[in-house]
Parts: structure tokens; sequence; C-alpha cells
């Protein structure tokens, strides 16, 4: 089941894994979109060595399609833009990945526009899919994959997503035109459902599994599933991440993941300070995202530190109500504070000028 249309050396990186950041929007004071400082983010992100960058996904917030803002097509249309022509300057391949979102028609009309303003695969949501079958899921995804690649996404419920059981899994693994699985389900039993699926549809060589559990990036990476089939034992790992936390701190990700593929790909024992470093990890996403609060603060603290860094100009959301919690900058601050070996401010610091001009 050959995946259309990606270019070799893209999904050669992807296949390897690589780190895919979902961009968050820049937005104005007045609430306008950004431009300048959304430039500036995916000149960071390009220079910071990731391999892909996703467009319209949760942390682009999910309010762009509203008709009464109606920035899905000149965020995706600006953003394809920009990111093939800094590419170009350094040289380096990078995948991009459209969220598509809704129903049937607005799904097939956004993978469409995507498609057609170069995105390579598309980011499924099926959120609006709540209380439908797993039959009319796995329709809704054939007819967006038939329209242009697939990477299917399991969104953890507390921010809009649904469970998805074992069955739809091992039904969308047969899918064709499928690339990857964007795993965020916050839950470790349901991740495994998602890796038991693929491998006993023995798609696991065709389709790449991302993590997006932001509470559990590191141990993610680090694990080789085992799974007995009835063809046998299959050895899997996922492979990189596609990823709101990695939005942020995007070097050091980089750098992570790199770390994380020299020791899988080697055999290399685990060294122990890298599972200290796997519960620090999690401890600033609680953080960022907010997640004592409900993941209320979710996309305010992400663009906090962009903030702080001089990529954004301020925090402001397009929904005025999303706004930091209470405590949430201090606890940022604590961050900061604790783990200075996670952040690249210094990175950040020494390019930020060119990334604004």
């Amino acid at each position: 089941m050959k995946v259309k249309d990606i270019p070799s050396a893209i999904l050669a990186d992807f296949r390897r894994g690589t780190v895919i950041p979902a961009m968050p929007l820049a937005l104005t004071r007045e609430r306008t979109f950004d431009e300048k400082h959304q430039r500036a983010l995916l000149r960071y992100y390009i220079d910071a060595g990731v391999g892909g960058i996703a467009v319209g996904v949760h942390s682009t917030q999910f309010e762009i399609r509203d008709p009464d803002v109606k920035l899905f097509e000149p965020v995706l249309a600006f953003a394809s833009r920009e990111i093939d022509a800094y590419a170009a300057e350094r040289s380096r391949p990078i995948m991009k990945v459209a969220g598509v979102c809704g129903r049937r028609t607005q799904a097939e009309d956004e993978a469409r526009f995507a498609e057609k303003n170069g995105y390579h695969a598309c980011l499924v949501s099926l959120a609006a899919y709540k209380n439908d079958t797993v039959e009319a899921m796995v329709d809704h995804i054939r007819a967006v994959a038939s329209i242009m690649p697939v990477i299917g996404f399991y969104l953890q419920p507390s921010v809009g997503g649904r469970v998805l059981p074992y069955e739809f899994w091992r039904k969308f693994a047969d899918i064709e035109n499928i690339v990857g699985i964007k795993m965020a389900p916050f839950n470790r039993y349901q991740t495994f459902d998602v890796v038991r699926a693929v491998c006993e549809a023995g798609r696991e060589n065709d389709i790449t599994l991302y993590t997006g559990n932001d509470d559990n990036i590191v141990l993610d990476l680090l694990t080789e599933y085992n799974i007995r089939t009835a063809r046998g034992e299959t050895r899997v790992r996922i492979k990189g991440g596609l990823l709101g936390h990695w939005c942020v701190w995007t070097k050091k990700a980089v750098e992570l993941l790199a770390e994380i593929h020299g020791i899988t790909e080697t055999g290399k024992p685990v060294p122990e300070e890298l599972l200290t470093r796997a519960m620090e990890v999690t401890d600033t996403n609680a953080i960022f995202f907010d997640a004592k609060n409900g993941y209320a603060g979710c996309i305010p603290g992400l663009h906090e530190v962009l903030r702080r860094q001089g990529i954004f100009a301020g925090t402001w959301c397009l929904n005025t109500h999303e706004q930091l919690s209470p405590g949430q900058s201090d606890e940022i601050t604590r961050l900061y504070r604790s783990y200075p070996h996670l952040h690249d401010d210094d990175f950040v610091r020494a390019h930020l000028d060119e990334w604004l001009a």
C-alpha cells in the first residue's frame, strides 16, 4: 500500500522518526494574524532541526475555522509558503502536515485545500464523530485518504477527542494511503490498542507511530513493543513525536530525539539520567498544558514561553477566555529555575533578530 505523493526524502525522514511541532498561532494585541511573529516561529523550528511542522491543529486554535474568524485558509497558505521559502534557503526538506477537522464535507474541503497548498499529509481529527459508529469513522477516514495521505489521530477526550476502540484502529490500519498515527490519548491502555492493531494488520512497516502523549514523551520513545500476532512476534517502536509540547524549547526536543535514536538504534542501555529527565519533561508539560486545571491554560501556556523568548509578542488567543491560569506564569518560572538544561533560550537569543527580520 503505497503512500502517494510524498517526496522520498521527506517520507524517509518521517519513517525514521522526527520532531514535528504543532504550530501555535501568532496574534497581535487586537487578535489579528501576526505574520511577522508567525514567520519567526516557523524559522525557529526549521533552524532548530525539525523534520516537519503541523499547522491548523489544536495548538493553532480550532477557532481559526469559525465563520467570523476565517483564518484557516490564510494561515495554512501563509505557513506553507514560508516553510517552503526558508527550507529552501537552508536546503532542508520539511514535511508539512495540515490539521483536518469536521464532518465529511468540511474535512474533504480542508484536505483539498491543504493538498492544493503543498501539504504532504493531513492529521485527521474525529472530534466531530463523538457519537458515530466505528464504520462511520472508518468511512470518513477512507474518504479523506482518497484526497491526500493521512496521519491518524487519537485525541484525548478531555480536549475534544473520544475513546477510539481497538476495533476502530484495526480497521483503520487496512485503509490505503495511511502514512502514520499520532497517539495522544494520554493513556497507556489506549496507546497499546493502537500499536497492537497496526501490528496485527501487518502494517507496522507502512504506518509509522508517533507519540502525542505529551505526558509520557521520553518513555514512549524508549519503549520497544513486542506484539505476538498470527504472523508471529512483531517488534515495533514509536519513532518520533508530533507534539504540542515540542512547539516550545524545540531545539532541545530535536537533541533529545537524536539522543534516544542513538540508544534505540544501537541497543545501548538506557542511562538512569534519561529516566530522570523523562519525569522532568513530564513536569514541564504539566505546567505548559495546565493539567491541574483541565488544560484550560494549555495554549496560553505555550504562548507564554514563546513570549518570554521574544518569538511571540503576547499570549493572546482568538477565544478571549483562554488565558493563563492563576499561578501558571509563576510555575513556568519555576520550570526555568529547576530545569535550565531543558530550555533553548541561548539558541533563540542568538538567532531571534534574524528570524524577525
